[in-house]
């Protein structure tokens, strides 16, 4: 089976959640390299902060869903089996990740 991941900035979360099985994956589940996991950490960390801002600065939300998509071709390189899609906690909504869908 296909795992679908989707990547948020969701507070208390790894930052991926199983979209089908539900709740945050670790990332040693997915054998992510510590570039990536770090990456994400340091992602999560400034979403954080905007949260608590509300997300007033619209160009900090620009930026945190910028390397939001990133992180998600990041994702698809290393879990080329999985389809990886991003969803804005600041905007709650999907947004589209170019590239080619897996």
């Amino acid at each position: 089976m296909k795992r679908y991941l989707i990547v948020d900035g969701q507070l208390s979360g790894t930052g991926i959640r199983d979209a089908v099985e539900g709740g945050y994956v670790e990332y040693e589940a997915l054998g992510l390299s510590l570039a990536l996991r770090n990456r994400i950490t340091l992602w999560l960390a400034r979403y954080e902060q905007c949260h608590f801002s509300q997300f007033k600065d619209a160009r900090e939300v620009a930026d945190l869903d910028a390397e939001g998509i990133a992180i998600c071709h990041m994702l698809r390189n290393e879990v080329p089996s999985a389809k990886i899609d991003y969803f804005s906690n600041a905007r709650m909504i999907s947004l589209p990740v170019p590239g080619e869908p897996r």
